[in-house]
């Protein structure tokens, strides 16, 4: 039971992607839209009503980057609030590519990038993208 006047939050599921190519850089792009816009995370958004979370990660991922991808395991999730109280219960999965092509910025994203850990390290990064990575062992190298 609630205290009187309060309701839970409503809760938003989202799906992440966690894609390293072969040389074991991470795929990022940086937001265009909010939340987050202008800092760099990794490619995902909200799952529609129709989709499972494997069909989520897969368009997001094309939508945002133009690339494909197997999805594999789930590797953590994360909460994180959004706009008017809302929860945004965020799923992230352990991805592969299925073809090697050049990822293209698109629909969410204004850019683009695979990163080190370095590189990753210097970046304006979306609130405790960092320290989950590090959590779950998926740091890039």
């Amino acid at each position: 039971m609630f205290p009187a006047g309060s309701a839970p939050k409503p809760r938003i599921p989202c799906v992440g992607a966690l894609v390293q190519d072969d040389d074991g850089r991470l795929l990022v792009v940086r937001r265009a839209n909010d939340p987050g816009r202008g800092q760099w995370s990794v490619p995902g958004g909200r799952v529609e009503a129709d989709e499972s979370d494997q069909g989520a990660v897969r368009r997001e991922v094309l939508e945002e980057t133009g690339l494909h991808v197997q999805v594999g395991m789930r590797v953590g999730t994360v909460q994180r609030p959004g706009p008017a109280g809302v929860i945004y219960d965020i799923r992230d999965y352990a991805c592969s590519l299925r073809v090697a092509t050049t990822p293209v910025a698109g629909d969410d994203a204004s850019e683009v990038r695979w990163v080190t850990r370095v590189e990753l390290r210097h970046l304006d990064l979306v609130d405790g993208l960092w320290d989950a990575l590090a959590d779950w062992g998926m740091l890039p190298t």
